[in-house]
């Protein structure tokens, strides 16, 4: 199932539907292909355990897949508010420097890239309109450090992007922007709070601050 674009916003991925029959080969190239055909990209999720067969499937299809924790929290683990964790109104570009920052070097060893490289992005950054909520570690004398976004889908709210610059890691800053977004996101209503984690490692950050596994994100793309 693919579900196309209509206006602004960002594409898609496609996903199994469910429930449903057992996934071919077959199935996830003609996905591609339609995809190519719309100019939207050649990338299909699931969650393993509903769909355990199509892992397989997608590997031969010639897709590469990141099996990601997925992760759920428990409100009752949530630890007390960070003093320099605040949430935004609006997106602001800070939001976008620090992820960009910290994806480009992923995981949760502490990197070279911090206070001086977020400057000199945010020098040239272009203000990007936003619509969902956002947090921020905010630290005096050093500026944001880390920050993260929620996307809510009714009463359910997932947390992603959470990023810290790489020089400013080992801090509990990103553990304490997503628990900021979890419980603003408890505050107005959220049902279901959730998030993938992009590695075991990753996922222990997120299990200090209440979360726990529920299952495996499968991320498929084509290689490269």
């Amino acid at each position: 199932m693919l579900f196309v674009q209509a206006g602004d916003g960002y594409p898609f991925y496609a996903r199994p539907r469910y429930p449903g029959g057992r996934p071919t080969v077959d199935d996830v190239v003609k996905m591609r292909a339609r995809q190519r055909e719309l100019g939207v990209p050649e990338a299909l999720e699931w969650v393993h355990e509903t769909t355990p067969d199509l892992l397989g499937v997608a590997r031969e299809a010639g897709l590469e897949v990141l099996e990601a924790p997925l992760m759920v929290l428990d409100p009752r683990r949530l630890p007390e508010p960070h003093p320099h964790v605040r949430l935004l109104g609006t997106r602001t570009p800070e939001v976008d420097v620090v992820a960009q920052l910290a994806f480009s070097s992923p995981g949760t060893a502490k990197g070279e890239a911090g206070v001086a490289e977020r400057d000199a992005a945010l020098a040239v950054a272009t203000p990007m309109p936003g619509r969902h909520r956002y947090a921020v570690a905010d630290v005096p004398g050093e500026g944001v450090l880390a920050s993260g976004t929620a996307q809510r889908a009714g009463d359910v709210v997932e947390v992603v992007g959470i990023g810290t610059l790489p020089a400013a890691r080992r801090r509990g800053l990103g553990g304490a922007v997503t628990a900021e977004l979890a419980r603003d996101a408890l505050a107005h209503g959220a049902e279901l709070v959730f998030l993938s984690a992009g590695s075991a490692e990753i996922a222990r950050v997120y299990e200090r601050v209440g979360f726990r596994r529920a299952g495996t994100a499968c991320v498929a793309a084509p290689p490269g």
